[in-house]
């Protein structure tokens, strides 16, 4: 083991980080190899550990043995059906897959840990045998409704690659009455700070005597994106609520409230990454 000051991880490096137990049905693209074997950082990922980033950093920590062995190559491959892989000293298994569905309040932070003490997703799991699943993606404080969490990194990562076009539907009420123009630059795209942001359609929902709601659909989960639009349109944004995440949709799931996600719509979304895939290894655009 490596002496000396260890390297500051994040907490969601240790077990009850961000884990990706082994699926015999995954999202993710082929890989070439034979049987189970991977490099070391995705062994520990794919076992539920860390994130193959995470990984790395405690493989250069000295922290990570296979077989008993100090390894400090990420380059390093193991054959999952036979290796023993440990870090500081404790197994390193696979766990059971967690799939989770929360509507997220206002006012919580997407994060484990909030160094400003605020209050965060994760206090709505305190009752779910949740300690080693993550958000999938994030909503800022002021955004509400769907937030998925994980324990199965290449999971999240295939719902979260913008190649793979998952769309992400918003319900949002703006602070002045819309109309087809408004709908038709949000549409089209609008430049802040320098960067082109655009959402894949909007619609007017509703309009009541001052304010409007719109539904906008995303396929890049840029920060802040439709605050950002507004913003560079001087349109104000009163509620922003995730209302689905491809063909899963909050329905009436209560505010603050967790359930898990059904095999069924498990396997609708790992469907729907996979026909994005296939769509563009064959150089095709999406529907």
């Amino acid at each position: 083991m490596k002496s000396g000051r260890k390297r500051q991880v994040p907490a969601s490096t240790r077990r009850g980080g961000t884990p990706a137990p082994a699926t015999a049905n995954r999202m993710s693209r082929p890989i070439a190899e034979e049987g189970k074997r991977v490099t070391l950082p995705r062994a520990l990922s794919k076992l539920g550990f860390c994130s193959r980033t995470q990984a790395e950093l405690l493989i250069a920590d000295g922290r990570v043995r296979v077989d008993g062995q100090v390894v400090q190559d990420a380059t390093h491959w193991v054959d999952l059906d036979k290796v023993r892989l440990s870090v500081d000293g404790a197994p390193v298994e696979a766990e059971a897959p967690l799939y989770l569905m929360l509507n997220k309040p206002r006012g919580l932070v997407t994060t484990r840990h909030d160094p400003q003490g605020r209050a965060t997703v994760f206090d709505c799991l305190k009752d779910v045998a949740a300690t080693h699943v993550s958000p999938v993606g994030r909503l800022d404080k002021a955004s509400e409704g769907l937030l998925l969490f994980t324990n199965d990194t290449e999971f999240a990562q295939a719902l979260l690659d913008p190649e793979t076009h998952v769309p992400k539907t918003y319900h949002v009420q703006i602070d002045r009455l819309a109309d087809a123009d408004l709908v038709k630059t949000l549409a089209a795209g609008v430049l802040h700070e320098g960067e082109r942001l655009s959402a894949r359609s909007v619609t007017i929902l509703r309009q009541g005597e001052k304010h409007a709601w719109l539904e906008v659909v995303l396929e890049e989960g840029r920060n802040r994106q439709i605050r950002r639009m507004l913003e560079a349109l001087d349109v104000g944004c009163l509620r922003l609520v995730r209302v689905a995440i491809g063909p899963l949709r909050l329905g009436d799931l209560e505010k603050g409230a967790v359930r898990p996600l059904s095999g069924a719509e498990r396997d609708t979304l790992r469907r729907l990454v996979d026909e994005a895939r296939r769509r563009e290894a064959r150089g095709l655009s999406r529907p």
